[in-house]
């Protein structure tokens, strides 16, 4: 069971980059330390997980990587999750880690379920700004906290089968995080990275993942010096953006901590009324 379910995660990657972007660019550096604290957490979970599962299959018997969630083993880390992020996290989210820490196991149950029933899969709108900023606190906490629970089941689950226009992941129909441009032949080969189980899929090359514009008059590319392996892919239908991390250009790049460290790259966008499909856990 563990073989199968750890196969192609590798967080000692994801915190070695961190460390190396966080010498490499100051202005990151703050992030990237408060990563590190997330990525420990979540690699001794997610490598705790296949001794505390228990017989229960890993994988849904209805295929549904979302169908099921598996409460009893999640209250325990969630308890210290809350209180890492209440310890090294910035002001806001550390309060909001603080109020929900004391709530107790009933509310963290319900706060859990109701991300992992409607999570990334709608746009929710409170009602005033202050709701606003406390529900993506939250759904900040919920998601950091069962990322790796949602690798550890896409570990286990068979290949899906996904077309090359799907805009959600085939696995958990979540928001894609970032496109991946993986060397094949003389070029690179395109694929959308989940934003929760991280499973990547096959994607078109001129195509929105957001809307599906197909327009090439309609679609762009931009990159910067600073960054030459990323790639800013922005819509003007629907003005969104997919950033890309190409690595044909740089083969040691982990991209979701490449992405974490692009903290520039989000003003540019910001500046040009372009937002991202989905942000990253720590919104850079």
């Amino acid at each position: 069971m563990s073989l199968l379910a750890t196969a192609g995660v590798n967080y000692s990657a994801r915190m070695a980059r961190a460390e190396l972007l966080a010498s490499r660019h100051p202005f990151a550096r703050e992030i990237l330390s408060f990563y590190l604290h997330l990525a420990n957490f979540q690699k001794e979970f997610y490598e705790r997980l296949p001794k505390i599962w228990g017989k229960r299959p890993i994988v849904p018997a209805d295929g549904n990587l979302r169908s099921e969630l598996h409460i009893s083993i999640l209250l325990e880390p969630l308890a210290r999750f809350l209180s890492l992020v209440e310890a090294h996290g910035p002001a806001p989210l550390a309060a909001q880690a603080q109020r929900f820490r004391v709530q107790g196991d009933v509310a963290w149950a319900a706060a859990l379920h109701e991300f992992w029933n409607v999570g990334l899969l709608e746009t929710r709108n409170p009602a005033s700004p202050e709701g606003a900023s406390a529900s993506l606190l939250q759904e900040f906490l919920s998601r950091a906290f069962l990322q790796p629970y949602a690798e550890f089941i896409a570990g286990a689950m068979l290949p899906p089968i996904s077309a090359m226009t799907d805009c959600r992941c085939p696995r958990c129909k979540s928001l894609p995080l970032l496109g991946v441009l993986r060397p094949e032949g003389d070029g690179g080969k395109k694929f959308l990275q989940c934003s929760l189980c991280a499973h990547e899929w096959d994607f078109l090359r001129i195509l929105c993942a957001h809307c599906g514009e197909t327009r090439e008059e309609k679609l762009s590319v931009h990159t910067a010096d600073q960054f030459p392996h990323i790639r800013i892919e922005t819509c003007d239908t629907c003005k969104h953006l997919l950033r890309t991390i190409d690595l044909t250009k740089d083969g040691n790049a982990v991209p979701m901590v490449d992405d974490l460290a692009m903290i520039p790259l989000t003003l540019w966008a910001e500046e040009r009324g372009y937002q991202r499909i989905q942000e990253n856990l720590l919104g850079t």
